[in-house]
């Protein structure tokens, strides 16, 4: 099965486009686990637990678990996703970027130790950076496109004026990614929330790929926008939900209200869709 058999799997069952990105953050655990970084596994245990039925994907930032020194703690959630929630591919959001050897070993960190089902990834080193993550038969990989925080215009807004048109950077990563980067049919594209505007020019580029859409909530996207210019009944986007659905309570009851958040997420995207 492919990775995008997965996604196209996981929205029909669970009806949903949402992805719950988990992003650790001890400060803000709940209760008792305030500020404990040996709670990361079992707070996000229970975000994962509270909502598999809800989501298309889980997005674990690596980021988070490898400053507080819990990657082993990464590892066993990524074996509790599979337990609690096998039919929900799982994301990990690395954004790696690198060449020939070194790439080949970001692709086992991904992989094989922690059993990711994708990968995101700064394509800016060219193909020779992304190809090492496509021999991972049904594997995925998402390249950072047209980005949602406001400093992504200084690269991927410019125009490249030796390529025939002169499009903008993020279009031709676009391009690429839909046409002679591809080659099994394991890419997509990770697409800000803030610019529904420049989700649709992707989408027109990239037809048929899989759109990875962070910044719906805390940072402010617009659900409804950003599914009506990117959704497409043959090319599932993944509408990513991070800080609104972990900290949607400080109290004992997080877990419950984080259902609560996704469940009123999902549905509030199912229903942009188009008729």
């Amino acid at each position: 099965m492919t990775f995008l058999d997965m996604l196209r799997r996981a929205e029909r069952q669970n009806g949903s486009m949402l992805c719950i990105g988990l992003d650790p953050e001890p400060a803000r655990f709940p209760g008792a686990w305030q500020g404990d970084a040996s709670r990361i596994h079992d707070f996000c245990a229970a975000i994962v637990e509270a909502t598999a039925d809800l989501a298309i994907a889980f997005k674990p930032q690596i980021a988070y678990f490898a400053a507080h020194r819990a990657e082993d703690q990464l590892e066993q959630l990524m074996a509790t996703m599979r337990r609690l929630a096998p039919q929900v591919p799982v994301i990990l959001d690395a954004k790696r970027g690198d060449i020939g050897s070194t790439a080949e070993q970001y692709a086992k960190e991904a992989f094989d130790r922690y059993g990711a089902d994708a990968v995101t990834l700064s394509p800016f080193m060219g193909f020779d950076s992304v190809e090492p993550y496509l021999r991972r038969e049904g594997k995925g990989a998402f390249l950072l496109c047209r980005t949602s925080n406001p400093g992504g215009d200084d690269l991927q807004a410019q125009r490249l004026a030796s390529v025939p048109g002169e499009p903008l950077l993020y279009e031709h990563v676009a391009r690429q990614a839909q046409g002679p980067w591809n080659l099994n049919g394991q890419l997509g594209l990770v697409v800000g929330a803030t610019y529904p505007a420049e989700i649709e020019q992707v989408r027109a580029v990239a037809p048929t790929l899989p759109l990875l859409i962070p910044g719906v909530g805390a940072q402010g996207g617009d659900a409804v926008a950003t599914v009506r210019a990117g959704w497409r009944p043959d090319a599932p986007i993944v509408v990513n939900s991070s800080r609104a659905v972990l900290y949607a309570s400080g109290g004992d009851d997080f877990a419950a209200a984080a259902r609560r958040v996704a469940t009123e997420t999902r549905d509030l995207l199912q229903a942009a869709r188009p008729a």
